[in-house]
């Protein structure tokens, strides 16, 4: 199968990949979204008709192995080559929170990637950053660029 051909299936459709198609629909018809149903407590996934501790499992791997996969495609080491590149890091690490995070990407000369740090975590609205500590720990893994990101709009 094409990958290309998956962007255009349906949530309800990908998740029947996973799981079977009745229990996919009667999942998402509960939470109303993709999101909302792997964000969901346990209880409340266990509850539903078709789902247990297997399924249940399933359903949390997802997200996992979707950040694993997107940040294999810019490991440690690997120079950013562009702004799409940045994206695709930092959704991959930080999308799936609820809470507010801020973070930097240390590179070096030739924008490889050091380090990637979540300095400065927040509540589901704010967070306070300290700029003394962003410069401590640029200096401290020896970084020539940085790259700022937090999560919320």
């Amino acid at each position: 199968m094409d990958y290309d051909a998956l962007r255009d299936w349906s949530d309800k459709r990908l998740l029947a990949a996973v799981l079977s198609g009745h229990v996919a629909a009667r999942l998402l018809n509960r939470f109303g979204s993709l999101r909302r149903l792997l964000q969901a407590e346990t209880p409340d996934i266990l509850c539903c008709r078709g789902v247990g501790p297997s399924r249940l499992e399933a359903l949390r791997a997802l997200p996992e192995l979707a950040r694993r996969y997107y940040s294999e495609s810019l490991p440690a080491g690997e120079a950013i080559r562009s702004p799409a590149d940045t994206e695709a890091f930092l959704q991959s690490r930080m999308r799936h929170l609820d809470h507010e995070l801020f973070c930097c990407l240390f590179l070096d000369n030739r924008h490889r990637v050091l380090r990637f740090d979540e300095l400065f975590r927040g509540t589901i609205d704010g967070t306070s950053v300290y700029p003394r500590e962003v410069v401590k720990e640029a200096l401290a893994v020896n970084a020539a660029a940085v790259i700022l990101a937090h999560n919320r709009e």
